[in-house]
């Protein structure tokens, strides 16, 4: 198989998805997800998504469809269209799925992932509000924090091309 063919493979249909954690759950294998938009990726993305990586066997990425997107983030977001985002996180050798979801939060793929962990970074204060952590915690996972890089940023990267980042 091609490289590129590899890659594209690892970006799979929630249908498909669940079929093989289902497989890979019956193997004893432990089963991460986290999730975002991965807009414009950046060094503290990578540190990020390769120490969630660690914390199990199969890593998964719930990507963000550029409609939610842009209801998140607003009408200029995202930068990158969701299937080069989708190919650029495929492409990580530690990363084992990417799957797009086109919903504003990623209930309802934690609800069919049943990841062992879902990982967040360290920006999400009172984590234990959110919806997402307690369908993890009602399905019997655990809830991981991440510290983030310091310096890096998607909001900085873009004020910074746009002009608007603070002169230090």
């Amino acid at each position: 198989m091609k490289s590129i063919e590899s890659v594209r493979a690892r970006i799979v249909s929630r249908e498909t998805l669940g079929k093989i954690l289902e497989e890979k759950r019956e193997e004893g294998q432990k089963i991460i997800l986290t999730n975002g938009c991965f807009d414009i990726l950046h060094r503290g993305h990578i540190e990020y998504l390769s120490n969630a990586s660690d914390l199990g066997d199969i890593f998964v990425i719930g990507l963000n469809s550029d409609d939610s997107v842009r209801r998140l983030k607003g009408e200029s977001r995202p930068a990158v269209d969701e299937e080069s985002r989708a190919l650029t996180l495929a492409s990580f050798e530690f990363v084992n799925y990417v799957v797009l979801f086109d919903e504003d939060t990623p209930s309802d793929l934690i609800r069919m992932i049943r990841p062992d962990v879902w990982v967040k970074g360290a920006d999400y204060h009172n984590i234990e509000e959110l919806p997402e952590y307690r369908i993890v915690m009602e399905q019997g996972g655990e809830v991981k924090i991440i510290p983030l890089v310091t310096g890096y940023s998607t909001t900085d990267i873009y004020n910074k091309i746009l002009g608007t980042a603070e002169n230090k």
